[in-house]
């Protein structure tokens, strides 16, 4: 009877943290650390289906963003972005793979650490260790640190925007190129403003796209198997809603009521993340990696900055 009262609890406690959610009662960061607080106080009895919902909420809610944008809005955003994401790709994966040799870290493991820190993270991660044929142990390492530091950069971002100055253009393009996962780089946009979300969202897109010739790459350095199923099709979705938004004339009540649910689904994804955080999780992750992790995104963040503020 006990433990049918604890679990109603647990369930209804969930379910009241998703109703605040999607009522935008908390933001981003307050859901993030619901999560993880959840997760370690009641475990997470949704594990099981979990990331499967995190995927698909995060597609649904960035394909609705694009309701709010226009074709030639996005066009100029993307064409100053693939510059900036290809140069922080490309140098991100350099200096992971140096740094992970320097700390002697297992060279899959290094790699995709690497790859999560200079693509999308968990996303990257799951389409090149699909390529690379790694071990579930260097996967499993490589989310943690990722998932991990997500949290603190969704923490600690716009504050550090608001010291530095940062217009919302300024944070959109530092966040895209910085923050690890899609929905981290979202959320910390979206407590930015409004154009650092749009900024942020088109930007990240489109150094997700660099999740393919990377996936190539891997498969070549590695002697595996390219997975063309790990592609994010997705985008596709988000581009061709843009253009039907540009084109198509549809209520303004319409696109502000999908951007509105959709900004909302956003911090109940981060919720759902925040619920696979947990300490024991933390403790596994092992000094190497973390600290491979952590200065690959010092690096990263601290010179992407630096750029920024000088633009």
């Amino acid at each position: 009877m006990k433990e049918k009262a604890t679990q109603l609890t647990r369930i209804i406690i969930f379910s009241l943290i998703i109703i605040a959610c999607l009522c935008s009662i908390i933001n981003s960061s307050v859901a993030l650390l619901l999560g993880f607080l959840y997760a370690n106080l009641f475990g997470n009895q949704f594990l099981a289906f979990n990331n499967k919902v995190i995927s698909f909420l995060l597609k649904l809610a960035i394909i609705g963003i694009g309701f709010n944008l226009d074709i030639q809005e996005t066009w100029g955003i993307g064409q100053n972005g693939f510059i900036y994401t290809m140069i922080f790709v490309a140098f991100a994966l350099c200096i992971g793979i140096l740094l992970g040799k320097t700390f002697k870290v297992e060279q899959k493991t290094a790699h995709l650490i690497s790859s999560g820190t200079a693509i999308c993270g968990g996303s990257a991660i799951a389409a090149i260790a699909s390529t690379i044929n790694a071990p579930k142990e260097d996967i499993s390492i490589a989310l943690s640190i990722v998932f991990i530091l997500n949290a603190i950069a969704l923490l600690v971002f716009p504050t550090l925007g608001h010291i530095f100055n940062l217009s919302e253009y300024q944070f959109g393009l530092w966040s895209a190129i910085a923050i690890h996962d899609t929905s981290s780089v979202v959320g910390a946009a979206q407590i930015y403003g409004e154009e650092a979300l749009k900024i942020a969202t088109v930007i990240k897109l489109v150094k997700t796209l660099w999740i393919i010739p990377v996936a190539i790459f891997s498969s070549l350095l590695f002697k595996g198997e390219f997975d063309s199923k790990k592609i994010p099709w997705f985008i596709a979705i988000f581009a061709l809603v843009i253009i039907i938004n540009s084109y198509w004339s549809i209520s303004s009540t319409i696109t502000n009521s999908v951007y509105t649910i959709s900004k909302s689904i956003f911090v109940v994804v981060l919720f759902l993340i925040g619920t696979n955080l947990s300490i024991s999780k933390i403790k596994a992750v092992g000094w190497k990696p973390a600290v491979l992790g952590i200065s690959t995104w010092f690096i990263i963040s601290t010179i992407s900055l630096i750029i920024i503020l000088n633009l």
